[in-house]
């Protein structure tokens, strides 16, 4: 119930900008005083963590490039796969369409041929029957007539 406080994030350290006008300009050499050498120190201390600062930022910069490149490059592979993949499967599945309407195609050319048997063996099987009777009603009747 009660409300914890939840700590910001830090921002990064940053080190401050190189001054844009320079007075005093001093040096390590010979002459200056005894008390200048550590302000010149702290300066040229301060100025190599700056320059330091700079690279460790630019080397990050670089990495992050790189790494973004490659998610870019994983990604385009990783659809092209999946692409690839998309057209197969799309393949197998209108050869197993084609296979079920010509299977089908067949079934209804079995069954037609049937059909149509069954008319034209029913047909024969008429004429035949004709023939038949006409054979028998011939039986009757002799060919020739004998003894006359």
């Amino acid at each position: 119930e009660k409300t914890v406080p939840i700590p910001e994030k830090l921002n990064e350290w940053a080190p401050r900008p190189p001054p844009e006008f320079v007075r005093d300009v001093m040096g390590s050499s010979a002459g200056a005083g005894s008390g200048e050498f550590h302000v010149y120190r702290h300066l040229r201390r301060r100025e190599y963590q700056r320059q330091d600062f700079m690279d460790a930022m630019a080397e990050k910069q670089r990495l992050d490039e790189e790494f973004q490149k490659k998610l870019e490059r994983n990604k385009m592979i990783a659809e092209e796969q999946t692409a690839k993949r998309r057209r197969k499967r799309q393949k197998l599945k209108e050869k197993k369409l084609q296979a079920k309407k010509s299977k089908l195609e067949q079934k209804k050319q079995e069954k037609e041929p049937d059909q149509s048997q069954e008319r034209v063996s029913s047909e024969d099987d008429e004429e035949d029957s004709k023939e038949e009777e006409e054979k028998e009603d011939d039986a009757e009747e002799p060919s020739f007539v004998m003894g006359r």
